[in-house]
């Protein structure tokens, strides 16, 4: 079988991914900050009358709220992305994201516009939520459906990069500020905007960048060959709804972990001056900081590794780190020690990463060109429903419920337990060719219940 007719060489395959790059983490840094500055202060700026307690718990569910609208971002984009391109949903998803976060930053608070202020809050956040629904589909297909065969693995992890590299971006801003430019109650009457208006900047960064790359060549041949589906959405639904559920439950177990451990709820708990620690706010954040730049290469050398042994693999030895760290690591959090919750944090983030960096080319493998970016983003988003919406409120309350970290471990594991399950459930086809004149063979054999057998050109041993 042959690769689509304008696929492209490595070197233009690598152009492609690094502006995959470029853009997934302006896009998750726009995401991150919201976390962040989030658990830090929104409940004092946001929702003060609430009681302190309530407050903080209202902050997380702001954080997973726009996981609720994540599915309708998925739904628009994929369907559009389906049918009138890749590069184009691209585009709109990073200024959508990027304007929403700006106006975040000039929002007044609770004090000089009372409930109003909480309000657009939410709007906003709704419609950062619509935006991330569809910008990692089309980012993880740009990478992928440009690279050859043999590169798949190593092209896809470049748009996975983007969260450790947003969340680094994010917790750096984050901590200059609060360590340097806004310290103590500045950060809390100002120095919080500055991070939400610093995305205008990555915008326009991001928006150029975009609108360099050609359009996917697999999206370009079905363009031409007029092989679009015209309901793609009910197509995927009708079809492949079992591959939706289970790789939707592999994002939920990386989700909810990387929302427990760098989205807000360890920086507020370790941070919190009424908690059992009460450690310096720019110390954690450098610590997490410390902690996404272990997340950042081993993302890379699972896309790696992706390449080499098989993307399922690769994912089950990142889940296999994952539940054999989450109990250590919550250990050195308990300590008090900024310098073990470093250590804590990094350890969680080695199995992220490996858990992570194969996920983009196994899911572009996983469905039929007719439906690729709607099965793609509508799996990634309702795995980030079930795993990233509300951990920050379900750990926060688990933890307020129990007294003990150790109860959130145990809601961690439960979600690597189901990921697991799940990667174990579908297969691996290293070698199918994603263009849309191979639409019969992407039909078949995605998962273990499915025995119809594979083309030659598959590689057997990756089952």
């Amino acid at each position: 079988m042959s690769e689509p007719a304008s696929a492209m060489s490595e070197r233009q395959s690598r152009r492609v991914a690094f502006a995959t790059l470029i853009g997934t983490t302006i896009e998750l840094y726009d995401f991150f900050i919201y976390a962040t500055i989030a658990s830090l202060v929104f409940s004092q700026v946001f929702f003060a009358p609430a009681g302190a307690g309530v407050a903080q718990l209202l902050s997380f569910a702001t954080i997973g709220i726009s996981f609720v609208f994540r599915p309708l971002g998925a739904f628009l984009a994929g369907h559009l992305g389906d049918r009138v391109g890749r590069r184009t949903m691209l585009v709109a998803t990073l200024v959508l994201m990027g304007g929403a976060t700006t106006a975040i930053g000039l929002l007044p608070t609770f004090e000089t516009a009372g409930v109003l202020a909480p309000v657009l809050l939410l709007l906003l956040r709704i419609l950062q939520g619509i935006a991330a629904g569809g910008e990692w589909g089309g980012a993880v297909l740009m990478a992928v459906e440009h690279a050859p065969r043999g590169w798949r693995g190593r092209a896809g992890a470049f748009p996975q990069l983007g969260s450790p590299l947003g969340m680094i971006l994010a917790s750096g801003v984050t901590a200059l500020m609060t360590g340097v430019i806004s310290p103590g109650q500045a950060f809390l009457d100002w120095g919080w905007r500055i991070p939400f208006l610093f995305s205008v900047v990555l915008i326009v960064i991001g928006f150029v960048v975009r609108l360099s790359v050609d359009e996917s060549p697999v999206f370009a041949e079905m363009a031409a060959k007029r092989a679009r589906s015209k309901t793609p959405v009910v197509e995927l639904f009708r079809r492949h709804w079992a591959l939706v559920l289970l790789a939707a439950l592999i994002m939920a177990g990386n989700n909810a972990g990387g929302y427990v451990t760098m989205g807000g709820f360890l920086s507020s708990y370790t941070t919190d001056p009424d908690g059992p620690f009460g450690l310096d706010r720019t110390s954690v954040l450098l610590a997490i900081t410390g902690a996404a730049v272990v997340w950042a290469f081993t993302t890379y050398a699972a896309g790696v590794l992706a390449d080499r042994i098989g993307r399922r693999r690769i994912n089950l030895i990142g889940y296999g780190c994952l539940i054999l760290a989450v109990f250590p690591m919550f250990a050195l959090v308990s300590t008090g020690s900024v310098w073990l919750l470093f250590v804590g944090v990094s350890l969680f983030t080695f199995g992220s990463g490996l858990a992570f960096g194969g996920q983009a080319a196994w899911y572009t493998e996983l469905f039929p060109a007719s439906v690729r970016y709607s099965g793609v983003a509508i799996s990634f988003a309702i795995g980030s429903i079930i795993g990233g919406a509300f951990a920050p409120l379900i750990a926060s309350a688990v933890l307020q419920s129990t007294g003990t970290l150790y109860a959130v471990a145990f809601y961690l594991l439960g979600m690597f337990v189901l990921a697991t399950i799940a990667c174990v459930l579908l297969r691996d086809r290293p070698d199918i060719d994603l263009g849309p004149d191979n639409q019969a063979e992407q039909e078949r054999g995605a998962t273990v219940f499915d025995r119809r057998p594979l083309q030659p050109a598959d590689s057997p041993a990756s089952l």
